[in-house]
């Protein structure tokens, strides 16, 4: 008997991005999504305009006083029909804005359904091992829209924020997560489409000796870097093909594979958004590449294999010097007791030392620092003279 293939997933369908909203399911689809704990409550649309009054109140004081000044005695018949406008400007424009929130959750939901996957508002503070993920505060992802075939993929947005007060800063980002099937070395594709005038775009930098050249025009698109000693090891995962795959597909991105998780990176560009044409964009990458990761599935560390000949008697230690790289990566061997002449292959895992990259200094940042903080010297000192 034949075993069955994967569920293939629906056609890719964007009309739900587009098409006029029918008002009575946005109301239903607001209710649904109230009752089921991820929608929008009653507290968040009253903050809402709590705010925008607060802002009117504020506008107002200022206009109130120009006009006063410049009506006079007229001022006390014009003010009060301008606080009611002011007033109400501000509640449509929240109502508004509110509402404006609200068909962007019903759209994406929408499009996520008819596409075979799941939509979350948001989410605070996600538990994944990805770069982005670990820094500032008020961490939070937006517009979460998540499939399971073929395999587990997340599309979001990102933000969070560094610094305090008026020295705070907010970064956003796009980002897709691909789970993989077994966990790999840390390898980083840093895009150089994307980098700046001082090099990478990356909240990371990375200890120049890990970067690795790859053939062809790959180092064009992209800076690859890979733990010290697991250079083999990202030409096995990085063959020609998968190569292709990444320069014509997911060139805009940059890339992160850490644990069992790959990620791509789009700075100041939301990933989740209501424009057609950039979904069609992100799915035929993430088909592109999903198409070759199959094979990721069968490395596996041979470092760890020290760790099984530690284990216990009966199984081989690390294997001989010289050995192929085919024949590292042939695929996991059940090993059997009591037969020391068996080949047994490592388990699914990382030793340490693949685990994570080691972080440079960043240099860059110091200079432009100290070049800003000099000239601003500089230019005290011209004014003072």
């Amino acid at each position: 008997m034949s075993t069955p293939s994967p569920a293939a997933p629906p056609a890719f369908d964007t009309r739900a991005l587009t098409e006029p909203v029918d008002r009575v399911r946005l109301a239903a689809w607001s209710r649904e999504a109230r009752a089921s704990g991820v929608g929008p409550r009653t507290g968040q649309i009253v903050l809402v305009l709590v705010i925008a009054l607060f802002i009117a109140f504020v506008g107002f004081g200022v206009v109130g006083i120009f006009l006063s000044v410049a009506l006079g005695s007229s001022g006390g018949v014009v003010m009060p029909l301008l606080m009611l406008v002011v007033i109400g400007l501000a509640v449509w424009g929240g109502i508004a804005w509110w509402n404006r929130q609200l068909v962007r959750g019903y759209r994406l939901a929408g499009f996520a359904a008819a596409n075979g996957m799941g939509y979350l508002p948001r989410l605070a503070d996600p538990q994944l091992p990805g770069m982005i993920f670990s820094l500032g505060h008020g961490r939070e992802a937006t517009d979460l829209v998540r499939g399971t075939v073929p395999r587990f993929a997340e599309f979001a947005n990102f933000r969070y924020t560094t610094g305090s007060g008026k020295n705070s800063q907010t970064h956003d980002w796009g980002y897709i997560a691909i789970k993989l099937d077994v966990p790999l070395p840390n390898i980083v594709l840093d895009a150089q489409a994307n980098n700046g005038f001082f090099g990478t775009n990356l909240p990371a930098a990375y200890q120049g000796h890990q970067r690795l050249s790859l053939e062809g025009d790959f180092d064009r698109y992209f800076a690859l870097y890979c733990p010290e000693g697991y250079e083999q090891d990202a030409l096995y995962l990085f063959t020609p093909d998968i190569m292709a795959r990444f320069m014509d597909s997911a060139s805009a991105f940059d890339v992160e594979i850490v644990d069992d998780w790959l990620f791509l990176y789009a700075q100041n560009r939301p990933v989740s958004t209501l424009d057609p044409a950039v979904w069609a964009q992100m799915f035929g990458a993430v088909g592109a590449v999903i198409t070759k990761l199959q094979q990721w599935a069968r490395w596996r560390d041979e470092r760890l294999r020290a760790a099984g000949a530690a284990s216990g008697p009966g199984i081989p230690g690390p294997a001989a010097a010289g050995q192929t790289a085919a024949a590292r990566f042939a695929g996991p061997v059940t090993p059997t007791p009591g037969e020391p002449g068996r080949p047994w292959a490592p388990p699914p895992g990382v030793a340490p030392e693949g685990r994570r990259l080691k972080r440079a200094f960043p240099w860059a940042t110091v200079v432009v620092f100290a070049v800003a903080i000099g000239g601003w010297i500089v230019f005290r000192l011209v004014l003072g003279h």
